[in-house]
């Protein structure tokens, strides 16, 4: 009598599967995991923002948050930071958290903020 499996693979990520593997068989398997497009926008306007905030601190270490924000406002195109407000809007705060490292954090969601706010 055969064997009988009932696998629910609905919402699996599987590209290759097999129950039973026989006779010095072997199953290889690539998996390629994507990121949505929201993660990549925010982990890219992340980095952008990071590297901006580091320009700034090794010019004028004593910038204040104002100053901060004025200079990542000038160096990112509106159009962008449109992007960034919607991936942002999609993800939530804390997947752009996820990509900003202190001491970054605080002064990369301020500034993301702000955009939210002129949209």
């Amino acid at each position: 009598m055969p064997d009988t499996f009932n696998n629910d693979m609905g919402n699996s990520n599987i590209g290759n599967f097999a129950n039973v593997v026989k006779d010095n068989a072997r199953q290889q398997a690539k998996q390629y995991i994507y990121q949505s497009e929201e993660k990549q926008t925010l982990a890219q306007a992340a980095e952008e923002i990071q590297n901006l905030l580091k320009i700034l601190e090794e010019n004028n270490p004593t910038a204040t948050q104002a100053e901060k924000q004025t200079f990542v406002n000038t160096a990112i195109a509106p159009e962008k930071r449109n992007k960034i407000v919607r991936a942002l809007e999609a993800g939530g705060e804390k997947a752009l958290e996820e990509f900003l490292k202190n001491p970054y954090v605080n002064v990369g969601m301020a500034i993301v903020k702000e955009w939210q706010k002129v949209e």
